[in-house]
């Protein structure tokens, strides 16, 4: 592929990545990607000759903005695991609230179950991330299952705190609550 076919493929995926902001995943159609790109409608095809391919793509960036900020949100180890835990878990439920449109696509059936995703190389990262540090707090535990019941956990705080249905239920007024509730359900109270 030469370097302006490179361009071209990459700035239709920076214009996705800019429709899914802003205006939600259900407007990722390839004619609006292709209008906003100032591109042919047929243009998209060449680099990704399916739709699923193109959404793939940007729900790839996604991950590595949720990874990118998790990472530096954790830093350098410097906290103990739950602390770092607490800190994982704010960032994706952050990202998960402020990037609502990636995030519902990151997560859409039809992609994981595609394979065009390389859900392998794009989420899995993050989740050994995630298993690591359970493994760290609850040693004698299967921290894959733990860790897994965690993540599902969080993806429905995400969901539904973005409904409005836990403001409602709880009364709370942000997740933190939720999120430390979560974390005690799953590691066993915090330690004092």
């Amino acid at each position: 592929m030469s370097e302006s076919e490179m361009g071209l493929r990459d700035r239709l995926i920076e214009v996705g990545v800019d429709l899914v902001t802003r205006e939600g995943a259900q407007s990722l159609t390839l004619r609006e990607i292709a209008r906003r790109a100032g591109v042919s409608h047929g243009a998209p095809r060449r680099y990704f000759p399916t739709h699923l391919e193109l959404l793939s793509a940007i729900a790839r960036r996604g991950f590595a903005d949720l990874g990118a900020r998790a990472e530096t949100a954790i830093g350098d180890g410097g906290t103990n695991p739950r602390e770092q835990l607490m800190t994982l878990g704010r960032v994706y439920l952050d990202f998960a609230l402020a990037q609502r449109g990636m995030y519902e696509l990151m997560f859409r059936h039809d992609l994981l179950e595609s394979g065009t995703l390389g859900l392998r190389e794009t989420s899995l990262p993050l989740f050994g991330v995630l298993v690591d540090l359970v493994g760290r707090v609850r040693p004698h535990a299967d921290a894959a299952v733990v860790a897994g019941a965690l993540w599902a956990n969080l993806h429905g705080i995400a969901q539904l705190w973005g409904w409005g249905s836990l403001r409602l239920a709880t009364g709370a007024e942000d997740f933190v609550p939720l999120l430390t509730a979560a974390l005690d359900a799953h590691l066993g109270p915090e330690e004092r």
